[in-house]
Formats: C-alpha cells, structure tokens, sequence
C-alpha cells in the first residue's frame, strides 16, 4: 500500500485527553478517533490490527474444537430475569425499550442468551460437549471512561461458553480453554500469564485472569520467578490427551498473583524470596459457573440413565479490542509503537527518501513488487515530504521493520534495514532485501 494512497492522519503532539500510552500513540498513529466518551471508530491502520488479533482468537478456539455462532448485540432483559442477573452490572448496563415497549439492554456478556440457545436445541448428554463462541461488540457504561480502548464503553470480545455433563467433564473442557488462550497470547508474541481471580458478577467456582505483563501495567501482580521466563505454548499438548491437559494446567496455575485491592502476597504458599513483583493488564478472563446458569435458568438435559439433569459450564472472554491498547502499553519506547509481527498492521515499511529521483523511484518500485509478490504487506511512503517526517511516523506506526532507500546508499546499490524493536541497522545489498524477509 502507497502511504500517499492510504488514511493515516498522525499527530505529532500528545492530545491531552489521553493519559496513557497506548491512548496516546493510538490516536498519534490514527488508527482511531474518539465519536463520543469511550466510543471510538476504527481508522484503517487500527481496524488491520484489530482483525488480525480476531483472526488469531478465532483460528486458536477453532483448534481447540470450539464453535463460532453469532449472538445480537441486543438482547430481551427477560432472560436476565430469569438467571437474576438484571441488577448484577447496576448502571453500566445500558437499558433501554423498543417500540412495542419491551425491556431490552445492549449486552454486556452472554451466558443467558447462550443458555436460551442452548436449552432450545440440546437435550441429550449425546450430543455434548459444547463449546459454542462469538466475536461481537459489548457495552458496559463505565462511569468514568478513560485509558482509550483499555478502558471504552464498546469493546469487541471473544466470549465462549462450554457445556458438559458433569462437574470433572467441564473442568476438561474449562483446561481446553486455559491451553487455547496460552497458545492464543503466544502467537501474538506477548507473554500472558494465567493468575488465580474472582468472579464477579458472572459468578462461580473458579476462575483465571490473564495478564499481560508490563512495567505499565494497571496493577501490581506476583509471580513465581522461574515463570517468568518459561515457554508458555506447550506445543506439545494435545486437547484430546485429557492427561496431559490436566497436569500442563495445574503447573500453569501454580503461578501466584496479587493485585492490591483483592490479595495479600503475604499469604501466598510460595516463599517470598521467590516472587516477583511486576506490573499486569488484564487480557482475558475464563470463568468455571458449576450449574449456576443450568439452574437458575431451567435449562436440563437427559443422561445416560434418562434423568434429566443439570449441566455444567464456563465462559471464556479475551478482550480483543482491549489487546490491541494492552500490547502497546507492552511494547513501546519513546518514539512510538513496537507491533510483534504476528499483529502488526503492516509486515515491512519502504520509506523513499528522495522522492522524484529517478534513482530512487525505481528502486523502491522494484523492492515494492518483489516483497508484495513474495506475499509481504508493505506500506511505501512515497510522499514528497521531509526525511525527518517520514522517519518519526514510521517509528510511530512501530511496523517491524524499515527498508530506507536515498541517493547514498544506492551509490553502492545498498539499502538501509532497520529492526524496530532492536534498532539495529545495517546495510544490505538490494539483490538481497527480498531474501531477507
């Protein structure tokens, strides 16, 4: 994509609505703009990364056998009766009536509109387990809005829900979903520890944050001081080894952490001396229920005896639009965004910076097709502005890496090659750049 083809307004200076990192580099890069208090649109360069987060979600809950449904935004307040619910979320939950005067609310999660599904087509312990799961935009009316999309009114979630016959089934199932979400976090090149936490309002048994850790992060978190470098992916796991499964997840939840407001480290089995103490943003939340919505919702199903009987069930949500500020707030320096390459919105930026040489123009021009031909997504700023300029905003827009072509490298028909999260440059021949990537 030529920058000069493409809608990216950067701003050089900090708007002074923005008090974090990732508020301020995501409206600096232009990959969204504030409509109205914790509400934003989605500019092409932050909508990019935002599919490529939901790509690798839904990818990651396919593999581990769950299921993609669709679920409205909008949802009858009547199901929230029934599970008792309606007052659980106080005022963020937006309320409102249709035409013909029915209560209905913009829906914050999902587990009684999963549960009407649910109950209205499965009856048979045959037919489970389930792991049913969407991607879809929620609102929650936060009284006080802030931190950009780490903190909006609208946010897109993946939010799954599991079902099984029995207490011990869905716990395997709820081990599926821990597994997934490691695997999910990995492949976005961020490290995303699972840590022990409340309920809340969805309510419960057990319960696991992920956290992203960061020196930025919103909490002060503990952890055992040899995870802190482990190899989170388990590649070696399978979701059908139930053996496996159990032990990789009760090693993972071996891991201690603390917030503030909720723990006290002081109380943690492990020895101090072997806790670090960091800095966390939560990323995700899976949620083990019992029959907590089975119940309250009259939903059965039949076993093998032909009793009819409660189910057992989970949820799972990521934040995916909240992981897109979260990664920022995890990988950026002074000068503007550092994308793990798995997310970044573009794979390579070619800055010319000499445009209307003849010299110039052609050399970015091949390098441009050869890397689009080799599969590779490339923004070429191909505008008539300032080194300076075209330097800062590709910092700013933080792609991996930077191809700079000018007048003096081609002298000796090198180019310049910059690694964004390193800052290492070197030269390299021009023959050469396609190899290299």
């Amino acid at each position: 994509m030529k920058r000069s083809d493409y809608f990216i307004p950067t701003l050089k200076e900090n708007p002074k609505e923005a008090e974090i990192v990732s508020h301020r580099y995501m409206l600096r890069a232009g990959m969204m703009k504030q409509t109205s208090a914790g509400i934003y649109a989605w500019l092409p360069l932050g909508l990019k990364v935002l599919k490529k987060i939901e790509n690798i979600v839904r990818e990651e809950q396919n593999k581990a056998g769950a299921l993609e449904v669709l679920m409205p935004t909008i949802q009858p307040e009547e199901l929230w009766r029934e599970s008792g619910r309606t007052d659980a979320y106080g005022k963020e939950m937006l309320r409102i009536k249709d035409r013909h005067d029915r209560d209905m609310l913009y829906g914050p999660t999902n587990e009684e509109m999963i549960t009407d599904i649910f109950r209205s087509y499965i009856y048979s312990y045959k037919e489970l387990p389930k792991i049913l799961y969407h991607i879809q935009w929620k609102f929650r009316d936060e009284v006080r809005p802030r931190f950009g999309v780490m903190r909006g009114r609208e946010f897109l979630m993946k939010d799954a829900y599991s079902f099984d016959l029995t207490p011990e089934l869905a716990q395997i199932s709820y081990q599926k979903m821990l597994l997934a979400y490691v695997r999910t976090f990995a492949r976005m090149g961020v490290k995303a520890i699972p840590m022990q936490a409340e309920t809340g309002p969805i309510g419960g048994k057990l319960s696991h944050e992920f956290i992203l850790l960061g020196k930025n992060g919103e909490s002060k978190v503990f952890a055992h001081k040899d995870w802190m470098e482990k190899d989170m992916a388990a590649p070696g796991v399978s979701y059908d080894d139930t053996e496996a499964l159990q032990k990789y997840c009760d090693g993972l939840t071996e891991i201690y952490a603390a917030t503030e407001d909720i723990h006290d480290p002081a109380t943690c089995s492990i020895p101090a001396e072997e806790l670090v103490e960091t800095r966390g943003i939560e990323i995700g939340h899976i949620f083990y229920y019992d029959s907590k919505y089975s119940d309250s919702m009259n939903s059965r199903i039949q076993n093998e005896k032909g009793e009819l009987v409660p189910w057992y069930g989970g949820s799972y949500g990521i934040g995916v639009s909240r992981l897109v500020g979260g990664i920022i707030e995890a990988s950026h320096d002074e000068s503007g965004i550092i994308w793990p390459e798995e997310i970044a919105p573009f794979d390579v930026g070619l800055i010319n910076l000499r445009v209307g040489d003849e010299a110039c123009d052609k050399a970015c021009k091949d390098i441009y097709q050869q890397l689009q031909a080799a599969g590779k997504d490339v923004l070429y700023d191909d505008r008539n502005s300032g080194a300076g300029e075209k330097f800062a905003d590709m910092d700013l827009i933080g792609l991996p890496w930077q191809i700079v072509i000018g007048p003096k490298g081609l002298k000796n028909n090198v180019a310049e090659i910059k690694n964004r999260k390193t800052g290492e440059k070197r030269e390299v021949a021009l023959s050469e750049i396609v190899s290299i990537f």
